[in-house]
């Protein structure tokens, strides 16, 4: 295996690992200061025992998504040191921003979330709940303005072999940043809600902690129902604002190598050597209507248009895409069905559609990551869009060592991974019983 397939492969893997941890810690940290306010304003102890059991679980992905992240970093400079020298000037303060303004914000308040219960005022834990919430809010913020760069870029000069900006905000409100950071944040809290759900209906499955968990399902469902639809409208911008920019991308994720089939590819395995497809199903005439064209005469763009060098790998952006938009159709249906089922005053005796939310719970995780190798993988051979090709921006380190480094950091994250899976299993074994307040189990 090459050094430039080596150095991509251990960064894909980093940001994969990593991403899986903000895709629920994000989105938890908000339902964290919803649960306290709403105790904070009521005084339901029920509150207080959700807060609490949300909080176990976030403290562990919180503090595993941090590690991932500082890995991250180093890599940048040490596999990709082209890519830091070059882009320094305008990657290096955003980042820093994200350091002064979110790791220093969560570092400062992440203390008195996790053991000021019951230590400090309810005020003082909610404010302190809140700045936490906004910490990770924030990191997403600088960590999107960043990608959105090198996918759009704008707002520098090229001087002197280095990108250098002449305007901060053109460079951080790039054409995709403005729609990429709602919907990277409306997708986090998607996630999250299904997360939540998914473990609220195990526990009416098993008959288990009833009013925990009928409010867990009834918030996360509810959330779910409300960013579903404004999600696809911000998709749908997010298309328009990056694809006319990089036409390569729009082609591979149709999975056409030649645009002559206005149907839409639904399945393929594309042979990127022999520029085809060895199999596919394709729906007759859905691409060109999806192209607002219902005579099924227009085609969808094919690979075939893009110069080889400049291809991206289409297999890669063709099954991410599908990750993504298969598991958003899921979650459509999940949350239509269960609107459906709230007003016909089913949703708490409906034990099948119990279990298939059970089964459910990872399925925002999963569109996540698919967007990422999407975005990712369909920016190829690009770092910078148009400007920096990836192949010029990695390091000349020993294939050997990095191969060791590459088998080692999949192994790390792979056990990291298994560890916190487990202890989500044994924190929903132990139940949120023992998270009610003191007062509620006396009374009883």
């Amino acid at each position: 295996m090459s050094l430039l397939a080596l150095s991509r492969w251990q960064f894909a893997i980093t940001v994969m690992f990593h991403m899986t941890f903000p895709a629920i810690t994000v989105g938890l940290s908000v339902l964290l200061c919803v649960l306290y306010g709403m105790h904070w304003r009521t005084g339901n102890p029920v509150y207080l025992q959700m807060f609490r059991f949300w909080r176990r679980i976030f403290a562990v992905g919180f503090a595993i998504g941090v590690v991932a992240g500082v890995v991250i970093t180093f890599e940048m400079g040490l596999d990709w040191g082209g890519y830091a020298a070059e882009t320094g000037p305008v990657i290096g303060p955003i980042i820093g921003m994200e350091v002064v303004t979110a790791f220093f914000v969560e570092a400062g308040f992440i203390g008195v979330l996790l053991y000021g219960d019951g230590r400090v005022r309810r005020g003082t834990m909610f404010a302190a709940t809140v700045m936490v919430s906004l910490g990770t809010v924030l990191s997403s913020t600088w960590i999107i303005a960043a990608n959105s760069w090198l996918q759009t870029p704008s707002g520098f000069a090229f001087r002197h072999g280095r990108f250098e900006p002449v305007d901060w905000t053109h460079v951080i409100f790039n054409p995709s940043f403005v729609w990429r950071w709602p919907h990277m944040l409306a997708a986090v809290m998607i996630s999250a809600a299904f997360f939540v759900a998914g473990i609220g209906a195990h526990y009416l499955v098993k008959g288990r902690a009833k009013a925990f968990a009928r409010r867990s399902v009834s918030i996360a469902l509810g959330v779910a129902a409300i960013l579903l639809p404004l999600q696809l409208f911000l998709g749908d911008h997010v298309a328009g604002a990056e694809l006319p920019r990089q036409l390569s991308k729009l082609e591979a994720l149709e999975g056409n190598w030649s645009s002559t089939n206005t149907g839409y590819v639904i399945f393929a395995i594309p042979d990127q050597q022999a520029r085809r497809n060895i199999a596919e199903l394709s729906v007759p005439c859905l691409g060109s209507a999806i192209a607002k064209d219902l005579t099924c005469r227009t085609p969808a763009p094919g690979l075939d248009l893009t110069p080889k060098a400049d291809r991206p790998d289409m297999a890669a952006v063709f099954w991410g895409f599908r990750a993504m938009f298969f598991a958003a159709l899921l979650m459509f249906g999940t949350v239509f069905y269960a609107t459906v089922l709230r007003l016909r005053r089913k949703l708490w005796t409906a034990r099948r559609f119990h279990r298939f939310l059970t089964w459910s719970t990872p399925v925002g995780i999963i569109a996540i990551l698919g967007g990422w190798v999407t975005a990712e993988s369909g920016r190829q051979p690009w770092l910078v869009f148009g400007h920096l090709r990836t192949s010029a921006a990695v390091s000349r380190l020993a294939p050997g060592e990095l191969l060791f480094s590459v088998l080692g950091f999949s192994l790390l994250y792979l056990v990291m991974l298994g560890a916190y899976v487990a202890y989500i299993v044994r924190t929903m074994r132990t139940g949120p019983e023992r998270d009610l307040p003191l007062m509620t189990i006396e009374a009883r």
